[in-house]
């Protein structure tokens, strides 16, 4: 009997040291990991982005964690990030295949889609209708101020009064990239409208809450009818939405004349009748991945920008004096003005900077077996961007852990740009729409400025800075009160 229960204890200890993770040889250190578990009770599932830089301050720039029984290597620090992104940018510029969103998209689009061919041609085509249709031109401006003047529509309903901007914002940056995909733009009581920016929300907050997290960690579960059920029924919802458009488009194009995205594409699958890579079906998650980028991103910077400048009264009003000088005489601002406007161009990018609004990227993943900060990395490790981290370094900003727009302006209060400011990333993978985000940032918030004052209302309380975590950070829900400028 003693002899068999020796036996099963050393069977017992043989198997648990089988699980027990390994590192490899050279990898990153990071902190001991449990079996199975991995890492998970060292990050707050919540929100792990204070755990992350816990992290950092024990294990370095470059540390590794074990995501279940899975390594990922987490980058912080602007040397170490644009080391990989930039430099070594196709080593690391793959996708992870076996997470929670892959399966919801079903590996197709473009944003998540791996390196590869696939991911190749459907960004250049993305690009280059981009600029056909006029981003960087005026024409991009129109749509956006044709938009704006339904934001201030709104704004002017609310004379006085206290009203949360959340709808408004997100209504309006969707309706902006839908002109460029569909060729037209939706009420903001439209269901379309109503429905695709909430399930935008809704999968955002499940992408990197708890619920993804036991998604990726725990395999056995996925079948199981838990909470993250949610984000498939939303994408779902999205393709069912998607699919009337698309094929409303299909009746009413005529081919060789394309008026949007959509159609563009449409011309290009009969350019390649027989090409697997243009589809149906890839259209749908194409144009859902550029509406999804385009709307929650933008939204949720305006959001934090104007959190912020009602806070910082003394911000707003120098912005607003910068912006009657260079505006003097004129109908309306345009993009071009930015070059002579420092000020609000520094406010804009410390909004961006504060705001944070992808704080983790999106999930890279090693095409090869590379080195990093003189550490090897296997081909298909888990690479995470701390993007936080370059946000905030010491050494990187005058000052790195407070709203200042004197980390843009140089001592003759020119505009600059610290190699510290990737909020679209960088390198291969740099956002599709940075340059669309621009825009609409500097004309929206400007044209807004000039016309009104945001005044945090007195019966708010103390505003909450803290954001809202998912795969986009968003401030907490808060109301402004509107009032016309008297030059207005």
């Amino acid at each position: 009997m003693f002899v068999s229960l020796v036996l099963l204890w050393f069977c017992v200890f043989f198997v648990i040291l089988q699980l027990w993770p390994k590192r490899p040889k050279n990898f990153p250190p990071g902190p001991p990991a449990l079996p199975i578990l991995g890492n998970i009770l060292h990050l707050r599932i919540q929100n792990p982005l204070e755990d992350l830089e816990r992290l950092r301050k024990s294990y370095g720039n470059v540390y590794s964690l074990f995501i279940g029984p899975n390594l990922a290597v987490v980058i912080n620090g602007v040397k170490a990030m644009k080391e990989a992104i930039v430099t070594k940018a196709t080593d690391f510029a793959g996708r992870p295949q076996d997470l929670f969103i892959n399966d919801v998209t079903h590996r197709k689009g473009v944003i998540l889609v791996d390196y590869g061919t696939s991911w190749r041609e459907h960004r250049r085509f993305a690009l280059m209708t981009f600029r056909n249709f006029g981003l960087g031109k005026k024409s991009m401006e129109e749509r956006i101020h044709d938009e704006i003047q339904y934001i201030i529509k709104t704004l002017d309903k609310n004379i006085g009064k206290a009203l949360s901007p959340q709808v408004m914002f997100h209504n309006a940056a969707s309706n902006i990239i839908c002109q460029v995909l569909f060729g037209t733009r939706f009420e903001y009581d439209d269901d379309f409208i109503r429905v695709t920016v909430r399930c935008f929300t809704e999968i955002s907050k499940i992408t990197n809450g708890p619920w993804a997290m036991l998604y990726d960690t725990f395999p056995f579960i996925r079948k199981l009818p838990l909470p993250f059920r949610k984000g498939f029924e939303n994408v779902e919802t999205l393709r069912f939405l998607l699919l009337g458009l698309l094929n409303e488009h299909k009746k009413t194009r005529v081919p060789g004349e394309p008026q949007d995205l959509v159609e563009c594409y449409l011309d290009e699958m009969d350019k390649r009748p027989d090409d697997p890579l243009f589809s149906d079906e890839q259209l749908n998650r194409f144009a859902a991945d550029l509406h999804f980028a385009g709307t929650d991103t933008t939204s949720n910077t305006l959001l934090t920008g104007f959190l912020y400048l009602m806070n910082y009264p003394h911000i707003q009003e120098r912005c607003q004096q910068e912006i009657d000088k260079v505006l003097e005489g004129k109908d309306r601002a345009c993009f071009d003005d930015r070059h002579n406007m420092p000020y609000m161009q520094a406010v804009i990018h410390e909004v961006q900077r504060v705001s944070n609004t992808v704080p983790l990227s999106v999930f890279h993943c090693t095409t090869k077996d590379t080195q990093l900060a003189g550490y090897s990395i296997p081909k298909g490790t888990t690479i995470i961007q701390n993007l936080t981290s370059v946000h905030n370094e010491e050494g990187q900003w005058k000052y790195p852990h407070e709203f200042n727009p004197e980390n843009f302006l140089n001592d003759q209060g020119e505009f600059v740009k610290p190699d510290a400011f990737m909020p679209f990333s960088a390198g291969p993978r740099m956002c599709l729409g940075e340059g669309l985000a621009r825009m609409e940032l500097f004309l929206i918030m400007v044209t807004l400025l000039r016309k009104f004052n945001f005044i945090w209302p007195d019966d708010a309380g103390k505003p909450d800075f803290t954001p809202v975590y998912g795969v986009t950070l968003s401030p907490r829900p808060y109301r402004m009160k509107v009032q016309l400028r008297s030059s207005a």
